[in-house]
């Protein structure tokens, strides 16, 4: 049964600062803006706390999307969203899908799979922030979930960026995806596509971050269990 609004206000209150204690600091930029903060660390480490990080997104937009679905959407249109998979941003990149296209990639092809979600999701996440700065009436742990989110996709790319230069010794990276047609900043929608467009931005954006966390888990069990990693 779907809470309420004033149920999901009770609820947030109570856990929502909980994501920011229990969250491990993944801040690798120093104060001249290199990566040396995380360049220290060990592999072992690094590679758990960027899945900790992945993790965390991925359960903060769990919750960002049914609050948002709760007092955004009716419940007609949910439905409508869901079947509008073909809508998501990343479904041109080169992204395995199957389990077994996801069996069969290396290491490498995994990181940088990570990567480029990553690295994808970045500018329609701060539009979509704008976007929802722009609703009457927008409930603060919206805006909040959604800035805090758009703030951790940078730590993970970051801590992302140091773990391919780790484990696989590149020094040069050239997976930076952005396609410029995917938001229009200069354009003012009206209220109800506006929303429905964050809606579905929310939806696919939240299975990318479940295709994150899974890829830098299977990533760590190969380099732990490697025959055995289903």
């Amino acid at each position: 049964m779907l809470m309420t609004v004033s149920q999901w206000g009770v609820w947030i209150l109570l856990f929502w600062p909980q994501h920011l204690t229990l969250s491990t600091p993944l801040d690798c930029r120093d104060d001249q803006g290199s990566l040396s903060r995380c360049t220290s660390i060990s592999q072992e480490k690094l590679l758990d706390r960027v899945i900790h990080h992945a993790e965390l997104i991925y359960r903060v937009s769990e919750e960002l999307c049914s609050l948002f679905e709760e007092l955004f959407i009716p419940f007609p249109f949910r439905l409508q969203s869901n079947q509008a998979a073909y809508a998501c941003i990343t479904k041109a990149l080169p992204i395995p899908s199957s389990k077994s296209e996801i069996e069969q990639i290396s290491d490498k092809w995994l990181l940088h799979s990570v990567l480029m979600l990553v690295q994808s999701w970045i500018e329609p996440l701060t539009y979509m922030q704008i976007s929802m700065e722009r609703y009457d009436h927008a409930p603060d742990m919206v805006l909040n979930k959604t800035k805090w989110v758009s703030e951790k996709l940078f730590s993970l790319e970051q801590g992302v960026v140091v773990l391919i230069k780790k484990m696989l010794d590149e020094t040069t990276l050239v997976t930076v995806y952005s396609d410029q047609n995917t938001v229009q900043n200069d354009v003012q929608p009206d209220v109800l596509e506006s929303v429905m467009r964050d809606y579905t931005l929310l939806g696919c954006f939240k299975k990318d971050a479940h295709k994150m966390e899974t890829f830098l888990k299977l990533l760590k069990c190969r380099q732990t269990d490697k025959y055995n990693c289903a």
